[in-house]
């Protein structure tokens, strides 16, 4: 899907999607006409990263959340990374 599908399926900009592909939370392939290309896996964790900003983490905290979601995890607190997060927040 490209940038605007996804922006719109995540209630989200394509501003905020470029965003976060800058800071490396996001990683667009490019079609062959140089478009953003996107799949259901990266609409999983720009969904991830939403709901971590809307309950107060920080865009860097998300980060061991989107990585362990990558890594295949069911969840992304599933990962010590992420569990390491959760502590200090809760802390």
């Amino acid at each position: 899907m490209r940038i605007g599908e996804l922006a719109e399926r995540a209630g989200t900009s394509a501003r905020t999607l470029r965003y976060y592909e800058q800071h490396g939370l996001l990683r667009a392939r490019r079609a062959s006409n140089g478009y953003r290309d996107y799949d259901e896996v990266d609409l999983r964790l720009v969904r991830e990263i939403r709901s971590l900003l809307d309950i107060g983490f920080n865009l860097e905290e998300t980060r061991p959340f989107v990585e362990c979601l990558r890594s295949g995890r069911r969840s992304g607190a599933e990962c010590p990374a992420s569990i390491e997060v959760l502590g200090r927040k809760l802390a």
